[in-house]
């Protein structure tokens, strides 16, 4: 049910919907029934919301972001950095909060290229296995990484970091230089550069852009990954 739900949740972005059951069944590339069911249960979970014969995004997204003040809606704060880091790489761009020992993916924008991602709005990935996680444990304090760090690291692919010191390394380099790099880690031939979002003092998200391996180029990403987050920290700060 779940890799089926998360191709209906990924038809929400960019544009956020709403849209009718045949428009979900087109885009989700799925029949009508199948469309129908898997809807009804995401609106049980409060994933998605049903207004007349019309659906958008559920509450349950933006609980994700709790820690963000109540009258900014994350995701919406988001869309126009995440639209220009777009626009500045022509790469794949997330949005994620940290939920438990994981990061949730809150929004996603398709780069030019097909890239094979394990990431889907809605969905979920180790925090440890990821750009966007690792930019968030290292700013979530020392509790939550010696929780992380005290438990079996998981493996998405042969580079994922199972190591707890090479994880601590990292993480500390993530806090000195405001960026996390995940190279191959949650994706064969894949890398990603990741950023983290503030309100007041606190991480609430990351930001990150994901790429082919060979043509990956930090000198090239940093500085529109950095600038998309610290534009919206700005932002949830000036809205606190």
């Amino acid at each position: 049910m779940l890799e089926k739900a998360t191709f209906i949740l990924e038809c929400f972005s960019p544009s956020g919907g709403p849209f009718r059951l045949s428009e979900l069944s087109e885009l989700a590339g799925l029949p009508k029934p199948t469309v129908h069911r898997l809807a009804a249960d995401l609106v049980r979970l409060g994933w998605l919301e049903r207004s007349g014969a019309q659906y958008r995004l559920g509450a349950k997204l933006f609980e994700l972001g709790s820690l963000v003040p109540h009258r900014l809606d994350l995701r919406e704060a988001a869309l126009p950095f995440l639209q220009d880091l777009f626009e500045a790489t022509r790469e794949t761009v997330h949005l994620g909060v940290r939920d438990g020992m994981e990061v949730v993916y809150l929004e996603r924008i398709h780069g030019h290229e097909a890239l094979q991602l394990p990431s889907r709005i809605g969905g979920s990935l180790p925090l440890s296995c990821t750009g966007v996680g690792k930019a968030l444990l290292a700013f979530l304090g020392a509790e939550l990484t010696e929780e992380v760090l005290s438990q079996p690291l998981p493996s998405l692919t042969p580079y994922s970091i199972t190591d707890p010191v090479r994880l601590r390394t990292a993480l500390e380099k993530i806090r000195v230089s405001g960026l996390a790099y995940e190279e191959q880690e949650a994706a064969l031939e894949v890398s990603c550069i990741a950023a983290p979002v503030f309100s007041g003092g606190t991480a609430v998200a990351a930001l990150s852009v994901a790429v082919p391996r060979s043509r990956f180029s930090p000198a090239q990403l940093a500085p529109a990954v950095r600038t998309a987050a610290l534009g919206l920290s700005r932002v949830l700060r000036a809205g606190a």
